[in-house]
């Protein structure tokens, strides 16, 4: 296979899974600019929370190194991975890509050889834009399908491949991804970029649609005093719709679906459409309803227990629960939060407690997205929409 040095710039939940797929049949370079990230990779460390990947690097003989230095990386590689974070811009109402367009310039300034594979996502039409502005076709989209705590998994078993097909090595970059796998028989798609690019928004944007649904039948049902439960079990047997994602929560969050339903409604400027917005809107409303019903119970101190969005995951960025905080914080109420990973004494301005007894002591509220065990003799004071003890 002639794609054997494989450069992934950025060692993130997409990196550091694509780096421990890859590292077992490639030579495997990871760049980033923290230190301290490079030193874990170089120690057989994962950067992110991610059970599989810990126990993938620990018993997996991977040919994998990181460093910071750009030339080192781009230099020799036969295929450079950009999984770059590209955060949404409220004041340009797009992603901001500099960070991949920064890779791009710097590949091709080193290494005009190189097939360079976006994994960031990006506008729709974004791909396109940098091939016409470097004349290459050597530069396209493959979209990540990953959940935060399973990345690996989720690469190891992938429920599609996708890759750009405008290059002609676009099959070489497909077969990497199929060899590293250990499923079989992957359903594989070759599509131009900006197709591509269109299916990572539209999926992202309808599991968001899907997470809004099943909350505002929460919502209903809490104004109404019916039983969710009950509902949904009778709702999701229907084959059409399903058993998955229908558990309520404070909103859907976490890196992707917020920045991704945004940028999608951004590239809606000039399409005719309620929907979208409606999604976006949504998780406001939702936010909104969730913080009046912790404050109709009259608290005077808050607790806030965990601030990821799923369970195994470190990842605060975005986290519905946040947002249910801040509008808690606006109404004057105190709030104190216990969070293990978190370093820090204060968070936001709230005290951050490491002794799980005293926040139980302290709160007369205790508001958790997803349930805990820690919190069975606390029940009374549990404050949770988290219906079937699921992520």
């Amino acid at each position: 296979m002639s794609l054997s040095k494989i450069t992934i710039v950025g060692c993130g939940y997409v990196g550091m899974s694509l780096a421990a797929l890859l590292a077992r049949h490639c030579n495997v370079l990871v760049l980033d600019t923290d230190e301290d990230r490079v030193r874990r990779v170089n120690a057989g460390m994962s950067t992110v929370a991610d059970a599989g990947i810990e126990q993938y690097l620990a018993r997996e003989n991977l040919n994998l190194a990181a460093t910071t230095k750009p030339l080192q990386a781009y230099e020799s590689a036969d295929v450079v991975i950009v999984a770059t974070p590209t955060n949404y811009d409220s004041d340009t109402n797009r992603f901001d890509t500099s960070s991949v367009d920064g890779v791009v310039q710097g590949v091709l300034a080193a290494n005009q050889q190189a097939l360079i594979v976006i994994k960031s996502t990006v506008p729709v039409g974004y791909t396109r834009s940098l091939q016409q502005h470097y004349g290459s076709k050597n530069i396209i989209f493959s979209p990540e399908f990953l959940r935060e705590g399973q990345a690996l998994e989720d690469n190891l078993y992938p429920s599609r491949i996708i890759v750009g097909n405008e290059s002609e090595r676009s099959s070489e970059f497909c077969a990497l991804l199929q060899r590293g796998a250990l499923a079989k028989d992957v359903e594989t798609l070759f599509m131009p970029s900006t197709e591509a690019e269109a299916v990572k928004l539209f999926a992202n944007t309808y599991l968001a649609m899907r997470v809004s649904f099943f909350n505002e039948l929460d919502s209903y049902a809490l104004t109404q005093n019916l039983d969710t439960r009950q509902i949904i079990e009778g709702v999701c047997l229907d084959q059409r719709i399903g058993q998955d994602y229908n558990n309520p929560s404070f909103g859907y969050g976490g890196y992707c679906l917020p920045k991704d339903t945004k940028q999608l409604l951004a590239n809606y400027e000039a399409v005719p459409q309620t929907l979208i917005q409606a999604i976006v809107s949504s998780n406001a409303t939702r936010k909104d309803f969730v913080a009046e019903q912790i404050l109709d119970k009259k608290p005077s101190v808050v607790g806030f227990y965990g601030l990821a969005m799923k369970e195994g995951s470190d990842n605060f960025r975005f986290s519905a629960i946040q947002g249910i905080m801040k509008r808690v914080k606006a109404r004057g109420i105190d709030v104190i939060i216990f969070e293990p990973a978190l370093q820090e004494e204060v968070f936001f301005g709230s005290k951050v407690l490491r002794d799980l007894g005293e926040f139980k002591a302290q709160a007369d509220v205790i508001v958790t997205n997803r349930g805990a065990g820690q919190l069975s003799d606390v029940s009374e004071k549990l404050f949770t929409r988290d219906i079937f003890g699921s992520n």
